[in-house]
């Protein structure tokens, strides 16, 4: 699905990329897309950082067109802050770019990427205790070692992907009693056994 058949997934581009690759600005992004729109003040809070810095990296954010003004929210000279997207689409191109700038602005980006997904999971492990029972019965984290070429891995990917965007489909509205955000990480790549 393109960026055209879905507003709501923002395809970056080397622009965009710069604009984003950046870990606080990256933080701020996820803050404000997964737990709704916020004050600076309240994002400095929930990330352990300086009201100061959340407000520079808002109004860049702003700049490059991942959050915007959420003035149904406002009052007074409080300024509210929402996501513009609710995903990303990251460009493999964009490793390859001929600007050195804009590859090591998605290498950083794909890291930062890795690095939250991880205390994601590793945040779940340490609270999961602090979760209802029906929800310490269906987490997930198994991992499967195929052997498969690239066009079957891109296969693969692709089914994983479609599978998910039918979940999206049968959501459950946030009135529904016992329903919760799922995160769900997807990783396939290559690797060595010698």
């Amino acid at each position: 699905m393109t960026e055209s058949q879905n507003p709501q997934v923002r395809q970056l581009d080397a622009r965009s990329l710069r604009g984003l690759a950046h870990p606080l600005r990256m933080q701020l992004l996820d803050a404000l897309r997964f737990g709704g729109p916020a004050t600076a003040s309240q994002l400095a809070a929930k990330l352990g950082e300086s009201s100061g810095a959340t407000s520079y990296h808002l109004r860049q954010l702003a700049v490059y067109g991942f959050v915007e003004d959420a003035p149904e929210r406002g009052k007074g000279r409080e300024r509210w802050w929402k996501a513009t997207h609710h995903g990303i689409r990251f460009d493999d191109a964009l490793l390859t770019d001929s600007d050195p700038a804009v590859r090591g602005a998605a290498d950083l980006y794909l890291h930062e990427v890795a690095t939250t997904q991880t205390r994601d999971l590793s945040t779940w492990l340490g609270n999961r205790d602090s979760w209802p029972e029906e929800w310490s019965r269906v987490w997930d984290m198994s991992s499967a070692t195929l052997r498969l070429t690239p066009e079957l891995t891109q296969e693969l990917v692709e089914k994983m992907h479609a599978l998910v965007d039918t979940y999206r489909d049968r959501a459950a509205s946030e009135d529904t009693p016992g329903t919760e955000q799922v995160r769900l990480h997807t990783h396939a790549f290559p690797i060595r056994t010698d």
